[in-house]
């Protein structure tokens, strides 16, 4: 496959096994030599989060019946592996959930500066590193001015919500599409994979698809 792989990945911020899966499959990509491009989509876990957020550990008990041990032991997971892949998880008892829609306008509003993929990688890390308030514009604003885009404006897009009606569009495609649940991972607008694979299989995905006839990709 000479041309790039096209790599649609739809996500939230607020998921783990997103930011877990990316790198996964960013370590794929460079073990094979796989050219690529990387287009990021919005999803959101909790649409109906309110605007304050919720303690983690209350929102996962509330919504999959989490006992403290069994979200005790699935930090522990994705803390390994994060740490395999190179990302630093820090759990705190006071660590949030929060709505996402201002994250997705905002990086919406970034990807038309080329500086999309930037931010989404600053907005998990403040968020499962730094324990920062995502709930909260200024700091909204502060990542995006720490990833080089204007804070005053970051701060007049979250205002007034003049990417809203986009974002809500994309999030309806993708749903309409059979998207239930992410990171959701598609090849090519064609090859669906779902969920945190694995450095292993990413690596075999990759290879299977570099395999196929040219003429097998859509067009684009």
């Amino acid at each position: 496959m000479n041309s790039k792989l096209q790599i649609d990945i739809v996500s939230d911020v607020m998921c783990p096994w997103c930011v877990i899966g990316y790198k996964q499959l960013v370590t794929a990509l460079e073990a094979t030599g796989t050219p690529h491009e990387i287009r990021w989509h919005p999803f959101e876990l909790n649409p109906n989060m309110p605007r304050e957020g919720q303690n983690i550990r209350e929102h996962v008990a509330e919504k999959y019946g989490s006992t403290k041990e069994q979200s005790d032991a699935s930090r522990v997971r994705m803390t390994q592996a994060g740490a395999e892949v190179g990302f630093e998880f820090r759990y705190a008892d006071d660590m949030r959930m929060h709505n996402t829609f201002n994250q997705h306008q905002l990086l919406h509003w970034a990807k038309q500066q080329g500086r999309m993929h930037d931010l989404k990688m600053a907005l998990f890390a403040a968020h499962f590193t730094h324990g920062r308030n995502l709930s909260d514009d200024a700091v909204l604003a502060d990542v995006a001015a720490q990833n080089g885009l204007d804070r005053t404006e970051a701060l007049a897009v979250l205002t007034d919500q003049r990417f809203a009606a986009e974002v809500r569009e994309a999030e309806q495609y993708w749903l309409n599409q059979g998207i239930q649940g992410v990171p959701a991972v598609v090849f090519n607008r064609r090859h669906l994979v779902s969920g945190a694979q694995g450095v292993e299989n990413f690596t075999s995905i990759l290879k299977q698809l570099a395999a196929m006839p040219e003429e097998a990709a859509p067009s684009p």
